[in-house]
């Protein structure tokens, strides 16, 4: 694997580091991110886990990824958007949809609920904070679990699009796809 444009060496060889960082790395899939982010020891046990529980949260899947994409598309992330475009059609959206998501609330071919969401994650995102207007819009819609699952989504990811942006974190090359969906199906 060659480093690309990474800023720091990738943490490549849990093997060859201690029993716990070993115990962590086991079962982990190859993303770069996560090899990356091996440097971080036991934050990245954190990191796993809230981002195993926003993928297990009973919010409609279709609207977390779509949050996700406009976290992407606004913070400029590519690695983030090539995984998440990647997520999209694992889940069953269709490439119009993604495309659609990726070009905001006006687009062609979103439900209403989709807009409101569109426009509720460009509001935190650009914002911090969604307007009242904004909030209740899609409070109307979705359920005070779902509301703030979407935020804590958005908020995680925005995370995760400054630390790929601060490592320049490569995106995986060509025939080390993951299926995300199902490898956090299967560490629940």
């Amino acid at each position: 694997m060659e480093d690309g444009l990474a800023r720091i060496p990738y943490f490549y060889d849990p093997q060859s580091a201690d029993e716990e960082t070993r115990a962590r790395f086991s079962g982990m899939p190859a993303l770069n991110i996560l090899w990356m982010m091996g440097h971080a020891g036991e934050a990245l046990d954190g990191f796993g886990a809230m981002g195993r529980s926003i993928f297990a949260s009973p919010l409609d899947p279709v609207l977390r990824q779509i949050a996700i994409l406009r976290v992407a598309v606004l913070s400029n992330s590519q690695y983030e958007r090539h995984q998440h475009e990647r997520t999209c059609r694992q889940i069953g959206m269709d490439g119009a949809k993604i495309r659609a998501a990726i070009a905001g609330a006006d687009a062609e071919g979103l439900t209403d609920l989709e807009r409101k969401v569109i426009r509720f994650a460009d509001d935190v995102i650009l914002n911090v904070g969604a307007s009242q207007h904004t909030f209740d819009e899609l409070a109307r819609e979705l359920n005070y679990r779902d509301l703030q699952v979407l935020v804590l989504t958005i908020g995680y990811y925005m995370t995760v699009a400054r630390f790929l942006e601060t490592f320049q974190v490569d995106i995986e090359e060509e025939g080390r796809e993951i299926n995300i969906v199902a490898t956090l199906k299967a560490t629940e």
